[in-house]
């Protein structure tokens, strides 16, 4: 699993995302399964697509939501893992 700062995560493209009322449903096209995100995990997602590192995207999650840095470097490192084990991201090369 991707936990090192220079990591970053592709999304594949069997994965589709759509928001709803500011929240991520996630679908699977693999195994037909949903997954929802809340606010800070629709946001963590869209730094994703954008190509950003996980350093990069817990650095503006933490100043988007004043939150501490290592919190949200631990939370989106268990997210992180989910996503990778449900199939709806991968770790990028």
């Amino acid at each position: 699993m991707p936990h090192s700062p220079a990591s970053r995560v592709s999304i594949p493209s069997d994965t589709l995302m759509r928001v709803v009322d500011g929240q991520a449903v996630l679908l699977s096209l693999k195994t037909e399964r949903y997954y929802g995100l809340d606010e800070v995990g629709t946001r963590m997602w869209e730094l994703f697509a954008e190509g950003k590192t996980l350093a990069e995207a817990a650095s503006a999650l933490a100043k988007e939501f004043d939150a501490p840095a290592g919190t949200i470097e631990a939370d989106m490192r268990t997210l992180v893992d989910e996503l990778v084990k449900e199939g709806l991201v991968e770790p990028a090369p």
